[in-house]
């Protein structure tokens, strides 16, 4: 896997940077276009269902159960 890619997010109105690699993202950016939302709405998703996981994780593992074909994944 490649290095890290950081973006900036606003989340329930803060400001905070995830970092995550350049695959996640890509998982991420396809599994946003299918639900016709933005990234930073998926991930809000992602992050209102996340529990304690830190946010990174989380993305990491809807990415993963989106590639797996679980397109629900985390959220």
């Amino acid at each position: 896997m490649g290095s890290l890619k950081k973006r900036s997010i606003n989340l329930a109105g803060h400001a905070t940077s995830l970092a995550l690699e350049p695959e996640f993202w890509a998982v991420l950016q396809a599994a946003a276009g299918a639900d016709k939302i933005s990234i930073a709405g998926l991930i809000q998703r992602i992050d209102a269902g996340r529990g304690e996981r830190p946010l990174a994780s989380a993305c990491r593992v809807f990415a993963l159960q989106y590639a797996q074909g679980d397109e629900a994944g985390a959220v």
